[in-house]
């Protein structure tokens, strides 16, 4: 430790896991996220469950990721936490327990915004990601969002493009759920679609202005297919889940892949940033490299572990912030619609 070294705790507690990070100087030295199983019977998140889990969990996760870290509380120099968007139970968990902690400690306090760190996750100190030039496109994608962003630096950014109704990772397991997979759903269809025909079955693309996308009407499509489809043969899930799989990824690749074509001709931009958990997703990351072939840009893909909800990525939001001295107050509350 050096007397210019700058440690910062982070936590994020937007859904339902519960993260502790310590970075020094942009660099993480742990990043522990405690999953909430107990969602799984209920076949999606429920809000008061997660609040609940993230009140048990926060404590030790803080006490591990310090440990991890090799440091005492003491040596922090201030604290990040998510102020949202997200559940507003959870991010009061996370909210409070930062607030309390800052003060006790004396530090300042550091509120990020949690679409802002998917974004900025890419400037975490990895040798093992490249981190992109201003300006780029971010394509964000996860269970709650589906933006595009036009990024000129690390707090001017402007959302171009959006989800008009649900999110790529709503529609992702809410399909899956009607083909009977467990939640989440999602990776599962990642999964089986490796082993299926993307072009055994024709799904629509739902039309949406400009860079905006909608999901709604292809989970709908999903569903009357699939109800169709079993009156004819009762075990058609069974029989072509592989290929109904493929089939359906191959889809909302297509639509993902449409739209930043148009988004990068639109803008001029050609280095394209993905982020958010849908981005773990191995079809769209295939797609987009090779996208550098086929359209001329350039991908930019963050670690696994920095893709889903993580406290790293909101460490090195806090990090940049603090840097600016753009700290926040005790006053400071979470917000569960936060904006970009």
């Amino acid at each position: 430790m050096t007397s210019t070294d700058i440690y910062i705790l982070a936590i994020e507690s937007s859904c339902d896991d519960t993260g502790a990070a310590v970075l020094c100087n942009g660099k993480v030295l742990s990043n522990v996220v405690a999953n909430q199983e107990i969602h799984t019977k209920y076949g999606g998140v429920v809000p008061e469950l997660a609040s609940r889990a993230h009140q048990q969990n926060i404590v030790p996760v803080v006490h591990q990721a310090l440990a991890q870290a090799n440091i005492d509380k003491n040596q922090l120099n201030a604290i990040a936490f998510t102020q949202g968007p997200g559940l507003m139970g959870s991010l009061l968990v996370g909210t409070s327990f930062a607030k309390a902690f800052a003060q006790g400690l004396n530090i300042p306090l550091l509120a990020v915004n949690h679409m802002h760190a998917h974004i900025l996750a890419h400037f975490i100190d990895d040798d093992l990601q490249t981190k992109p030039e201003f300006p780029f496109l971010a394509m964000t994608i996860s269970g709650g969002h589906t933006q595009i962003v036009k990024v000129e630096s690390y707090f001017n950014m402007t959302v171009i493009g959006e989800t008009i109704d649900d999110a790529i990772g709503e529609a992702f397991d809410k399909s899956a759920k009607i083909l009977g997979l467990p939640y989440p759903g999602g990776p599962l269809i990642d999964k089986k679609a490796t082993l299926g025909n993307p072009k055994a079955f024709e799904f629509p693309k739902p039309k949406a202005p400009d860079l905006n996308f909608s999901f709604s009407g292809l989970k709908t499509a999903v569903l009357y297919f699939v109800q169709k489809k079993l009156k004819e043969n009762p075990n058609f899930i069974e029989e072509n889940i592989n290929d109904v799989c493929a089939s359906l990824q191959h889809t909302i690749i297509g639509i993902v892949i449409d739209k930043l074509k148009k988004a990068t001709k639109t803008t001029g931009i050609k280095r394209i940033a993905i982020g958010g958990g849908v981005s773990a997703n191995s079809g769209i990351r295939k797609a987009l490299l090779d996208g550098e072939q086929k359209y001329g840009w350039t991908t930019y893909i963050p670690k696994f572990e920095y893709t889903t909800d993580n406290a790293a990525m909101i460490g090195i939001v806090g990090y940049l912030k603090y840097l600016e001295k753009d700290f926040s107050n005790e006053q400071t509350t979470a917000n569960a619609r936060f904006k970009i």
